[in-house]
C-alpha cells in the first residue's frame, strides 16, 4: 500500500485539494497491487488449487513450478508461494528491482530494463533450464507483468544480446509503440511469442497476467510468452520499414526475420495446455481512482483508457478537454476529476532527461497558461517514467508563470526532451518510488 504523502509535490502542497488528490492517486495504484490481484484469483482448497473458478490438482506426486517475470513479479510470486505452501516445487522470479530479497524455493534474478542486459540473458537461460525437464503431469504457473520483455531474454540462434540491445534502443528512440516493439521481440526470442509454452509442453501452464498494454492483447504483454502470436515475420519487417530502420538494424536480425521461422499461431495444439488469465489492468486502476474521486467530493468522469500516440500531441488533446470542462462543465462540472489511461510514446530528438508522462506534462504547460483552478497530473503506475526516478509530473495554470520567474522556457525544454530538469526545478516531479505494479499510465484532469 502506498502512502498518499509519497505523491506530494510543490503544487500539491500549495493546493487546498492537494491531500485529496494524493489519496486519489494512491487509490488507483492500490487497486492493482500485484499480490492482492493474485490473491483475488487464486485459492488453495486442500489438495486442489482454484484459479478463476477452475480447479487444478496439487497431489503430492505433481510438481508445481512458479516462473514470474516483470516489474510486479516479486509481490505476485510472494503471494502465490504463500498460497501454494508445501506444494511449491521450484521456480524463478525475474524483477527489475530485487531489493536483496529472497524467497523460499524460488531463485530471484534481476533483469535489465528497458533494454535487456547480461542479467536478462542469465534469467532467460535459467527459465529454459527449468523448462527442459518438465513432465506432462507438471503444473507451471507463470506470473506475467509489464517489463517482462526486457527482463527475460533468450535471443534466437544467430542474434546476440548486443544485437537486441541495439535494436531495442533504436525502436525506443524513434517513438515506436510497445505493441510494435514487441512484434520484433516475439520473433527474435525463444521464450516470446508462445515460446515459453512451446518449451514447457506437455506440462500444464496457467498464466496470471497483469496488463501494461493498451487493450490488453495477450500476445503483447511481456511479448506473449504463453500466448499465440497473430503477427508474422513480415509484420516485424514492416515495423522496421515504418521507422526507416532496416539500414540501421543488425544484419543478424534481418537474417532471422527473413528466415521464415515463425512464432506459435492461434489454434496451435500447444495452447490446449495453457490457460491465460488477466488479473489486473489500467481500467481497474482508473475505476478505483474514480471511486476515490467521488469519495473526495469531485465529480468523476472516465474519458478513455486507450491513450496512445506522441506524448506532446496527446497533451494538446487532453488540455483541450480540460479547458472545455473548466469553461462549460462538460463532461463533468467543477469540482471534477476526468481520468484517462493508456501509454504514449516519445520520439527522442534532444539530449535531455525525462519520460513519456513528464513530456506530456511539459507539453501541457503552455496549453494551460493562465487557466486558474485546473490541474493535470500524469502518472506512470510503475513509479518509473522513462530512465528516471520520477513517475510523472504535476501542471497547473500557474506553472508557466512559476517557470518564467525562474528563467525556464518550457518550449525550449520540450525541444530538448528535458522534462525532468524542468519539473525538478519547480519541485513538481511525482516521486513515489517503484510501486511494484505496472498497468500503463494514468492522467488526471482536475477542475476546481
Amino acid at each position: 500500500m502506498l502512502a498518499p504523502a509519497q505523491f506530494l509535490t510543490s503544487s500539491l502542497r500549495l493546493s487546498p485539494h492537494g491531500t485529496a488528490i494524493t489519496r486519489i492517486l494512491a487509490a488507483g495504484l492500490d487497486a492493482v497491487d500485484p499480490g492482492e490481484a493474485v490473491g483475488r484469483f487464486v485459492r488453495r482448497e486442500k489438495n486442489q488449487l482454484r484459479i478463476a473458478n477452475k480447479l487444478y490438482s496439487l497431489e503430492k506426486d505433481r510438481r508445481t513450478f512458479i516462473i514470474a517475470f516483470g516489474k510486479a513479479s516479486l509481490p505476485m510470486a510472494e503471494s502465490l508461494a504463500d498460497i501454494l505452501g508445501d506444494r511449491l516445487t521450484d521456480g524463478v522470479v525475474i524483477p527489475k528491482h530485487a531489493e536483496e530479497r529472497t524467497l523460499s524455493l524460488l531463485t530471484v534474478m534481476e533483469g535489465g530494463h528497458p533494454v535487456p542486459d547480461e542479467r536478462s540473458l542469465a534469467a532467460g537461460q535459467r527459465v529454459i533450464e527449468l523448462l527442459s525437464d518438465l513432465r506432462n503431469d507438471d503444473l507451471v504457473i507463470c506470473l506475467i507483468s509489464g517489463g517482462g520483455s526486457a527482463l527475460m531474454a533468450a535471443p534466437v540462434e544467430g542474434v546476440t544480446l548486443s544485437d537486441m540491445q541495439a535494436l531495442t534502443s533504436a525502436l525506443l528512440a524513434c517513438g515506436a509503440s510497445v505493441d510494435e516493439i514487441n512484434i520484433l521481440r516475439r520473433h527474435l526470442d525463444r521464450l516470446k511469442g508462445g515460446g515459453l509454452a512451446r518449451l514447457a509442453f506437455p506440462a500444464r501452464i496457467v498464466s496470471l497476467i497483469l496488463s501494461d498494454v493498451v487493450g490488453n492483447p495477450l500476445e503483447a504483454i511481456a511479448s506473449g510468452p504463453t500466448a499465440p502470436d497473430p503477427a508474422t515475420c513480415a509484420d516485424a519487417l514492416a515495423v522496421l520499414e515504418k521507422y526507416k530502420l532496416p539500414g540501421k538494424t543488425p544484419e543478424s536480425v534481418m537474417v532471422a526475420l527473413k528466415s521464415g521461422h515463425e512464432t506459435l499461431k492461434p489454434g496451435d495444439a500447444v495452447f490446449r495446455n495453457v490457460d491465460n488469465i488477466l488479473v489486473g489492468s489500467n481500467l481497474l486502476a482508473a475505476q478505483a481512482a474514480l471511486k476515490q474521486v467521488e469519495a473526495e467530493g469531485f465529480h468523476p468522469y472516465l474519458l478513455r483508457t486507450d491513450l496512445q500516440g506522441e506524448a506532446r500531441e496527446v497533451a494538446v488533446e487532453l488540455c483541450r478537454t480540460l479547458r472545455w470542462a473548466w469553461q462549460t462543465g462538460d463532461p463533468a462540472p467543477p469540482p471534477a476529476c476526468i481520468v484517462a489511461g493508456g501509454e504514449t510514446t516519445v520520439a527522442i530528438k534532444g539530449d535531455g532527461r525525462g519520460g513519456r508522462n513528464q513530456e506530456l506534462a511539459l507539453a501541457s504547460v503552455t496549453e494551460l497558461v493562465n487557466f486558474p483552478d485546473v490541474m493535470l497530473v500524469a502518472l506512470a503506475t510503475d513509479g518509473e517514467d522513462g530512465p528516471t526516478d520520477a513517475a510523472g509530473a504535476v501542471v497547473t495554470g500557474e506553472t508557466f508563470g512559476r517557470a518564467y520567474a525562474l528563467g525556464l522556457d518550457p518550449v525550449d525544454y520540450l525541444r530538448r526532451n528535458d522534462s525532468y530538469t524542468f519539473f525538478a526545478a519547480l519541485d513538481d516531479l511525482l516521486k513515489p518510488g517503484p510501486t511494484g505494479t505496472n498497468v500503463n499510465d494514468l492522467i488526471f484532469l482536475f477542475t476546481f
